[in-house]
């Protein structure tokens, strides 16, 4: 099952390294954020004693490549159903949920290696400097790659066509990135939104970044939740959702189907 795992994982490593266009783009969106809203925003806060709100947005930067490159990434599950790739994985000799995990991780890889590009591009630009805690912003990413690629998966698995996973994706994205805390701290927010962003697996994930990379020098914009509790709800988060992931999708119809077709000896 180990070379079927490792299989799995470098195809999809491969299929990406060849979208170039792809990797452009992951870098192209954050960028975008920094310059144009970060500029706007310091601006606006520049009279309020913010006057370095793009060193802030950093984390939360690093965050949405690795939320936006992991969902991504498990888009291939649901190309790979319509193309019938997926008719000679079902058939292997190895369990269904095998299957799953390995795409959970080649998407986390495939988020990590995105946000050491941008890691290294925003160093260059000098927005990123020595992380207050080197050994916190390995966690950091890890963790978070891990959580994006099985809420991706868990999207995955319940999606029958390529544009049911966009429509889906689109609607859990965008919630997830603005209730997150990436672009403002969530202490002062209304009590409602504050709710909704706690209920958010990915904010702990953003504020896990904000204390690898801010520590206690942040502020303000600092974090907001003790990195125990961040590790905790990740944790909590992934093992849930890999866990109804992989059982939606061994006993999804279309995959019952598939085995017990391709399964059965021909006669003749």
């Amino acid at each position: 099952m180990r070379r079927a795992v490792f299989a799995i994982i470098g195809r999809e490593l491969a299929r990406m390294l060849r979208q170039r266009g792809r990797l452009v783009a992951a870098m192209v969106r954050p960028l975008i954020w920094l310059f144009v809203i970060g500029g706007g925003f310091q601006a606006l806060l520049a009279g309020l004693g913010a006057d370095d709100y793009k060193r802030f947005m950093v984390p939360g930067l690093l965050s949405m490549v690795l939320l936006f490159g992991a969902m991504l990434a498990s888009l291939s599950l649901v190309y790979d159903k319509e193309s019938g790739v997926m008719r000679m994985l079902v058939i292997a000799p190895f369990p269904h949920y095998a299957i799953v995990l390995a795409r959970t991780l080649s998407a986390a890889i495939a988020g990590l290696a995105q946000a050491a590009m941008l890691m290294v591009l925003l160093a260059a630009l000098g927005f990123l400097s020595l992380p207050a805690s080197p050994a916190l912003l390995v966690l950091a990413l890890v963790m978070t790659a891990i959580t994006c690629a099985a809420t991706g998966m868990l999207i995955a698995v319940f999606s029958k066509t390529l544009d049911n996973f966009a429509v889906i994706m689109n609607f859990v994205i965008f919630p997830m990135f603005f209730l997150s805390g990436a672009l403002y701290p969530l202490a002062h927010l209304p009590a409602a939104l504050k709710t909704l962003a706690l209920a958010n697996p990915f904010s702990y994930g953003v504020d896990l970044m904000k204390h690898g990379i801010l520590g206690g020098g942040g502020g303000r914009f600092g974090p907001d939740i003790p990195v125990a509790t961040d590790v905790a709800v990740m944790l909590a988060f992934t093992a849930v959702a890999l866990a109804v992931a992989c059982l939606r999708f061994s006993r999804a119809p279309v995959i019952e189907r598939l085995a017990q077709a391709l399964s059965k000896p021909r006669r003749g």
